[in-house]
């Protein structure tokens, strides 16, 4: 995983060392969309897709065409709502149903500042159409906050049938305690560029953390509490510098 990390890290610094037409051109941005994320717990945690927004601006920086790459360097400052969303079932495959006769309910919501830079490499029509591209580098996200919905005081451990299947409850109680995170991103997507009205991109972006939001080590309850988030993102780009 560390190496698969320092990989990442020269990505975009890979993509200045190719020797191809020059471009200098820059521009910045926003955008906005969707993250499915769960958390990878070892021991397993039951999960469904937690779902939150994500919005921020976008900067990039197209230093060359090599070939018919476009090759290109981006970086975006986001804010993200993610986390986690049990599935709560019985060994059959039933709801769980609590003291007060309701189906069990927990998720948590960890809210984050997210920085991914990234090589930006595209193909297909530079200034005027459509092209598609694909992108990939590190990121790293600041912990905000955390928030908790669930539905009961106790959690229903019963071993008759009507208690949860995966009974894996700690992390329930337990606060963040990694307040940095980092990992890789990686995704595909289409940018039609309209002249005087700016790029319109449409993404699909996998994350995979590499850090834990739990401690790891042999007295810590958990082996593994990392981040995988799928995000779908729309973005705007106007040129502040154009290439020639």
């Amino acid at each position: 995983m560390k190496n698969l990390l320092l990989l990442s890290l020269f990505l975009p610094i890979m993509a200045f060392a190719q020797v191809g037409e020059h471009r200098n051109q820059f521009s910045i941005g926003f955008g906005g969309g969707y993250v499915m994320s769960n958390v990878g717990f070892d021991p397993r945690v039951s999960q469904s897709q937690h779902g939150g927004l994500i919005a921020g601006a976008s900067f990039r920086y197209v230093c060359e065409k090599y070939f018919k790459t476009i090759c290109s360097v981006q970086a975006e400052v986001n804010y993200a709502s993610i986390g986690w969303k049990e599935k709560i079932l019985t060994r059959t495959d039933q709801p769980v149903i609590n003291s007060n006769g309701q189906a069990e309910k927990y998720s948590r919501t960890i809210n984050y500042i997210q920085i991914p830079v990234m090589a930006h490499l595209a193909w297909g029509k530079e200034q005027n159409g459509v092209n598609i591209f694909a992108q990939a580098g590190p990121q790293i996200g600041i912990y905000l906050g955390e928030s908790t919905t669930k539905n009961y005081t106790q959690p229903n451990l019963a071993n008759d049938g009507t208690g949860r299947s995966n009974t894996i409850v700690k992390q329930e109680e337990m606060p963040v305690e990694n307040k940095f995170d980092y990992g890789i991103t990686a995704g595909l997507g289409a940018e039609w560029y309209i002249p005087k009205a700016g790029r319109f991109i449409l993404e699909a972006r996998y994350y995979y953390g590499l850090g834990n939001i739990y401690g790891n080590s042999k007295r810590d309850y958990f082996g593994k509490s990392n981040f995988g988030n799928i995000i779908i993102k729309a973005t705007y780009l106007f040129d502040l510098i154009k290439s020639n």
